[in-house]
């Protein structure tokens, strides 16, 4: 309040006698009581609601705060006009003593005060600069405030739409890690009557990082082992940051052992060595492989085992020439169904069931082929396991073979097969 205001009012609560005092003064000083008003009137500034005052911040309520304009009462910023954050506390957005600039609103609502609002000042000094960028295609920075439905919320004085699409190379899942940072982007869309400003760092990234990557992708060479952060996870592979430019690890890539899923072997921000295996410099991708980097499985088997070995496995499938046998991680040899018993096999159910441990015999590792040949007989036979109890083959007596009485055979084989049947129970040999 300045010192002509309290000097009105101290004129008003005055006794008598001292209020005429102080009439005689203003009177000595400016004239005329109308030229003290007059002169009253010229130090209260003029305003209109739309205009940008600044004042300093007075008082500071979780409400609303208290900001001095040099007008005649102090203009309040209600809580929810502080800023373009949702549910902000006030004392984390101003401090008493701070100046700052803030829209009219209202000069005079129902209760006689003045209403103004931070967050519309500040959005209209920003609307100004973000027309400027977006007409020079120039790039605004701006605080990532929100996670939203399909993107970021980002303050750039305003409130800025960034489609989830946009926020990298490649689109990310989960978007609550960037809540924080500062993100620059370009603008790609501006419509101030729907208060609408789309950003895009991805557009940003592809101008700045163009050259970058061509220079990158130039230094790589097929077969070169690179040092990696893993930076996403997708269903059909991981993408490995290897300094600025990412690379492709196929799923088929990223194990010697089958996998369902990426996940199962890697997860994001994990450090990983790969091999290149191809640059495609007009595409501008990059192939790599994990378990290039990993000895092969098949090669470590066939280097630690022989043939004629006894070992344990269990058995993981089963077709109708025989069974498949897990004898190590990534590992499956094939038992055929010819040596999964002695006795005759009709199908491999027979013998042995998904999930059996069983011990097989090796009997031929093909390097070139990558496949192994398992014997369970052989195995029971040196003593490992018990012989499967199978159905005997039938037998059959001369009688039974025999046609039914009273029926001779249709045919010349049946005829001859006949004749040797009553051949040899008569002790005669059977015709030629």
């Amino acid at each position: 309040m300045t010192d002509e205001t309290t000097q009105v009012a101290t004129l008003a609560t005055a006794p008598q006698a001292e209020r005429e005092r102080g009439q005689q003064i203003v009177l000595e000083e400016f004239g005329s009581l109308e030229e003290f008003e007059r002169a009253m009137e010229a130090t209260i500034k003029e305003f209109d609601d739309g205009d940008i005052v600044e004042g300093v911040v007075v008082k500071v309520d979780p409400e609303e705060c208290l900001l001095d304009i040099g007008y005649k009462s102090e203009g309040v910023i209600p809580s929810r006009e502080l800023s373009i954050k949702h549910d902000v506390d006030p004392h984390s957005v101003v401090a008493v003593g701070d100046v700052i600039e803030a829209l009219v609103l209202q000069k005079e609502d129902k209760d006689g005060r003045l209403i103004l609002s931070k967050k519309r000042a500040q959005y209209e000094r920003a609307w100004g600069k973000i027309e400027e960028i977006y007409s020079n295609d120039s790039t605004v920075t701006g605080t990532v405030i929100e996670v939203v439905k399909g993107g970021l919320i980002l303050d750039i004085g305003l409130r800025g739409f960034l489609p989830a699409s946009l926020v990298e190379m490649r689109r990310v899942r989960d978007l609550h890690p960037y809540v924080g940072r500062e993100l620059e982007c370009k603008v790609i869309e501006l419509d101030k009557n729907r208060n609408n400003v789309v950003l895009s760092r991805r557009k940003f990234l592809e101008e700045t990082q163009s050259e970058f990557r061509k220079e990158f992708l130039e230094t790589l060479q097929k077969g070169e082992i690179r040092k990696g952060t893993v930076s996403s996870i997708v269903n059909f592979g991981a993408f490995v940051d290897l300094g600025g430019v990412d690379g492709l690890v196929h799923v088929s890539e990223l194990s010697w052992k089958h996998i369902d899923h990426p996940g199962e072997v890697v997860e994001v921000g994990q450090e990983v060595e790969v091999e290149v295996l191809d640059v495609d410099l007009d595409r501008e991708r990059v192939s790599l492989s994990l378990k290039a980097t990993q000895e092969d499985p098949w090669r470590q088997f066939a280097r630690q085992h022989y043939v004629g070995e006894f070992i344990e496995g269990n058995v993981t499938k089963l077709v109708p020439f025989g069974a498949f046998v897990k004898v190590e991680e990534g590992i499956e040899g094939l038992i055929h169904i010819s040596e999964l018993a002695e006795a005759h096999v009709e199908v491999p159910e027979q013998v042995v069931k998904v999930g059996d441990p069983i011990t097989v015999k090796i009997i031929d590792i093909d390097d070139t082929r990558r496949r192994i040949s398992l014997s369970l007989k052989q195995a029971v036979k040196a003593g490992y396991g018990t012989a499967p109890e199978l159905p005997e083959e039938p037998t059959f007596s001369p009688e039974q073979l025999a046609p039914p009485e009273g029926q001779g055979s249709t045919s010349a084989v049946g005829a001859a097969f006949e004749a040797a049947l009553q051949a040899r129970a008569g002790g005669e040999e059977a015709p030629t």
